[in-house]
């Protein structure tokens, strides 16, 4: 774990609490509980016999005593701060926002403190190495001892600037100095994710070896009954938390001042790399299912390749076809067989199912040129909610058309709605919650 940070963090084993129990519901309790005190030493009376504090002299000090603290520790409760008459000329809402900034310093280090136990504890354990093939470890952890590096470069920065200055310190301009720094491996972790999750669920599925040396290690001590999993997703939560962090942040600034300025541009980096890491992940997993389909297509028709990043899939599957056919008589036969949709943002694929649930292409068009409409048609027997598709240009450059029938009339509507529908990416700026 050595020369991954420039000086030793005084915040990284200020509790015990690790980062996935860590609630801003702690912090409130202590700011309500907080409030009362106040409130009550604020009440008219007799000199009370308050018990005197030993003044310290330094954040220093602080800072190393936080070993014996709570996770919800209050910056008004840093002794040098609470001894101090600085606190008796701010504001409510000016110690309302050094708070939140506070919050944002002391939950990087029980960040970190997590990051620490994910990287020395399970990635490089030799014991779970043994277990695991290189490709296998790799899509397992990715870049997580980069992402534990950089947050301890972050917090280090952070506890510098908060002991420069204590009763004023900045925290948004440090946050934006590093946002290059979270792109470079925040990005790549979280894009890995659809690798990530699949992996860990081969191994706890096929590899007993992997099953006995994790659970030993998840129940070490130090884990505190936590399991890897929940290691492992501390990235994805932790921008999003950053991201809120800021935005509380830039709410108590005081309008057109610096501050809110500084605010303002590291709360819109981290929402950028919020939505950055959304698309990453949103086209990964595009690609491969993708792939995945593309290994169970055939065509009879003319070919294409199906794999695209552009492309994605809108909406499969098997619908009853409806044909008419001559026969003696004046009579028209109805035969009916099952054909698969495929819709994509971009075209459409029909075929028939085969076995082990492959595909038989045997007509395609481009979006622009295909509509689905209802059918008004009555016909006897069980045929009902019907629509038409129709394709202006398909994979022979002729017109066709198509007669379909659902299970339900829901399900046709849906259809309907899905073949009309503009293509536009949707926005899932929150994908990362925690």
């Amino acid at each position: 774990m050595g020369g991954f940070s420039r000086r030793c963090s005084k915040l990284i084993n200020s509790s015990q609490l690790l980062y996935q129990e860590y609630s801003d519901v702690v912090l409130n309790k202590e700011i309500q509980s907080q409030q009362r005190l106040e409130s009550l030493s604020e009440t008219p009376g007799p000199s009370s016999p308050r018990q005197p504090r030993k003044a310290l002299v330094s954040s220093e000090s602080y800072l190393q005593r936080l070993s014996m603290a709570s996770s919800g520790s209050l910056w008004q409760e840093i002794p040098v701060v609470r001894n101090s008459t600085v606190l008796l000329s701010m504001t409510h809402e000016d110690q309302k926002l050094q708070e939140v900034k506070f919050e944002l310093i002391v939950s990087e280090a029980s960040y970190l403190r997590s990051l620490n136990i994910a990287v020395d504890h399970f990635q490089l354990s030799t014991s779970l190495r043994a277990t695991l093939s290189n490709q296998e470890h790799q899509w397992l952890f990715s870049r997580l001892q980069d992402v534990r590096d950089v947050s301890a470069t972050f917090l280090s920065d952070l506890e510098e600037n908060f002991e420069n200055n204590i009763f004023s310190f900045q925290v948004c301009d440090v946050v934006l100095n590093h946002a290059p720094d979270f792109r470079r491996v925040y990005l790549p972790y979280v894009t890995n994710q659809t690798y990530q999750e699949r992996t860990f669920q081969s191994l706890m599925n096929s590899n007993s070896n992997f099953r006995e040396v994790l659970e030993k290690l998840e129940s070490d001590p130090v884990c505190q009954r936590l399991s890897l999993k929940s290691f492992l997703i501390l990235p994805f939560q932790r921008i999003t938390r950053l991201k809120l962090l800021l935005q509380n942040i830039l709410k108590r600034t005081q309008p057109g001042s610096s501050e809110e300025a500084e605010a303002t541009k590291a709360h819109h980096a981290l929402e950028q790399l919020i939505r950055d890491c959304n698309n990453n992940v949103q086209s990964m997993r595009r690609t491969e299912e993708l792939i995945y389909l593309s290994q169970k297509i055939e065509f009879e028709c003319k070919i294409f390749p199906l794999i695209s990043q552009s492309r994605w899939l809108v909406k499969s599957g098997e619908l009853t076809a409806l044909e008419f056919s001559a026969s003696p008589g004046l009579r028209r036969k109805l035969n009916t067989r099952p054909v698969h949709l495929h819709l994509f943002n971009d075209c459409l694929l029909l075929s028939r199912p085969r076995e082990g649930s492959r595909f038989l292409v045997f007509d395609h068009a481009p979006f622009s040129s295909i509509r689905g409409e209802k059918c008004e048609m009555k016909l006897h027997g069980p045929h009902k909610n019907l629509f038409r598709l129709f394709l202006r240009q398909n994979t022979q450059g002729a017109q066709a058309e198509f007669l379909f029938r659902t299970e339900t009339q829901s399900e046709k509507l849906r259809w309907i709605s899905a073949l009309a529908m503009p293509r536009e990416e949707l926005d899932l700026l929150e994908c990362y919650s925690e």
